[in-house]
């Protein structure tokens, strides 16, 4: 199975999860400031809520373009639907708090691989984004100046299997797997899987960069880290990982451009309703 549809599955498909959360400490998510302005030494990870009134869904509606609207109308369930257009409508209002612009008014381009990027317009690439999204919660990324990827998970025990691992981990993380105890296993392919997923989305080259190619620390409660780039040795030292704890039964990850920065975690809220969309 293609990686890219294995991580859709553990996405879509509702499975109940496991009792035992991950034991790591969660970041204090916190309401924002008023005035927004990330210098480059300063990443932000926003977290928000994707289960909203229909009257919000309906509202966020209007500020995506045609295109993003046929890109929602293409989704069979209507949940999926709704999440969608949640996901891109918080996008818009946050990007557009960054740039005192009115969210509808942005514009995207794409890269070669699907990579979304603000339009010149809007500064190019002084302001870098990137967005994943899980049953119901998403996470955004949002440095200046320097490339972010950012991947969340919902815990799925069905799908941390040694097969998985074996064709989609590189031989060393699959050996650092085997290593854990059994009880460890589970919370280590979660670990690896987001961390891959996050370092693959901030470089934008889609698959063309081979999974088995890179290593990434994986054992829980270890300094999340890319530790090495087959094709490009000192390519592991331009990066930085830092694994984020959004909600219970979640786990994600942030690749970050660099290590001279420091995070700081948003919670999210819906001023113009006055609805608080936390998780």
């Amino acid at each position: 199975m293609h990686w890219q549809a294995l991580s859709w599955m553990m996405r879509r498909t509702p499975r109940p999860m496991s009792a035992t959360p991950l034991e790591v400490p969660f970041c204090s998510w916190l309401p924002p400031p008023e005035n927004l302005a990330p210098e480059t030494d300063v990443v932000h990870a926003w977290l928000a809520s994707l289960s909203v009134k229909a009257s919000t869904v309906q509202r966020l509606r209007q500020l995506l373009t045609a295109d993003e609207i046929c890109r929602a109308e293409r989704f069979y369930f209507p949940k999926d639907r709704d999440h969608f257009i949640v996901a891109r409508g918080v996008l818009r209002r946050i990007l557009g708090r960054y740039l005192d612009t009115e969210p509808s008014r942005l514009r995207f381009c794409y890269s070669a691989y699907g990579k979304p990027a603000l339009d010149t317009e809007f500064g190019g690439g002084a302001l870098r984004f990137n967005v994943s999204h899980s049953h119901g919660v998403a996470l955004y990324g949002v440095s200046r100046g320097r490339e972010v990827g950012i991947d969340l998970e919902r815990i799925r025990p069905d799908f941390a299997d040694d097969r998985v691992a074996e064709r989609f981990f590189s031989s060393r993380e699959v050996a650092a797997l085997r290593s854990l105890p059994q009880s460890m296993r589970r919370d280590a392919f979660f670990n690896c899987w987001t961390r891959k997923e996050a370092y693959i989305k901030a470089r934008g080259e889609g698959l063309s960069l081979r999974l088995d190619q890179f290593d990434v620390s994986l054992a829980p409660g270890e300094p999340a880290a890319l530790l090495d780039t087959q094709d490009d040795p000192q390519e592991a030292c331009r990066w930085s990982l830092q694994e984020l704890a959004p909600s219970p039964g979640y786990v994600a990850a942030l690749a970050v451009e660099g290590h001279d920065w420091q995070l700081k975690c948003w919670q999210w809220l819906d001023w113009d309703s006055g609805l608080d969309c936390a998780v």
